[in-house]
């Protein structure tokens, strides 16, 4: 079943695969020698000192844990396969791109209020609010938060999730009526699981759990930059079939 799988996938789709396995095993290989590619890959605040524009591509590629990339990679065949024979290699690459980054650009914004909130800047370390000596940090007494805003900007996010949420979008978009199974169990249209990942993100993203660690906004955005990109192909007359 599994070879069936793998030799009927689509090119992107089959090489998007591979190079996010490739990653998730790097990542234990390289943790082996002391070198941690999570925080060298994954996305790091723009203010952060360990920040490089470089992770806001490397970052999709990586995963925290066997689950993470698991869940991701199977919507990436099962949606993924269904957008690319539509819309070729070329259209459904540049389509995973942009939602992709475009779910990273939602999430440094929704960032950038937390740490404006809490520090009144955007920016505490350019700015020289936040003075970095050594291992030491030094700020002023009025930031209540501290480790909360530290923990914001140092915290890399990882994952393909913006891109997926964007592939959801735009097979609910083109396919509002398709099912699929839930837990293979469930029936549900694809417009219903849209909306309903819609609302349990933005719900999720206002809870403002401390101890939830999912990039909840990532996910909204890369469902609106793939809603924007629907839209525009269509006003464009482009061809989806």
């Amino acid at each position: 079943m599994l070879q069936n799988i793998f030799r009927n996938m689509q090119p992107v789709v089959k090489n998007l695969l591979i190079i996010n396995v490739i990653f998730f095993f790097a990542t234990f290989v390289f943790q082996q020698q002391n070198i941690s590619l999570i925080n060298l890959l994954g996305l790091h605040y723009i203010d952060s000192p360990l920040f490089e524009p470089y992770q806001l591509v490397t970052h999709f590629f990586m995963h925290a844990n066997f689950p993470h990339i698991l869940f991701n990679m199977f919507a990436v065949v099962i949606f993924g396969n269904m957008l690319e024979r539509i819309w070729g290699a070329k259209k459904f690459l540049i389509f995973y791109f942009v939602t992709a980054l475009g779910a990273a650009v939602l999430h440094q914004f929704i960032q950038g209020l937390e740490v404006y909130s809490a520090s009144g800047s955007w920016l505490p370390v350019f700015n020289g609010i936040f003075e970095i000596q050594g291992d030491m940090v030094q700020y002023p007494s009025t930031i209540k938060d501290f480790n909360s805003v530290w923990t914001t900007i140092n915290i890399p996010t990882v994952g393909a999730s913006g891109a997926v949420y964007g592939l959801i979008m735009a097979v609910a978009l083109l396919f509002p009526n398709t099912e699929v199974y839930l837990y293979f169990a469930i029936p549900v249209k694809m417009k219903w699981l849209a909306l309903g990942l819609a609302a349990i993100a933005l719900f999720n993203g206002f809870q403002n759990n401390p101890g939830d660690s999912v990039a909840h906004f990532a996910h909204l955005g890369g469902m609106l930059f793939g809603f924007i990109m629907i839209k525009i192909w269509q006003r464009q007359r482009t061809d989806f079939y």
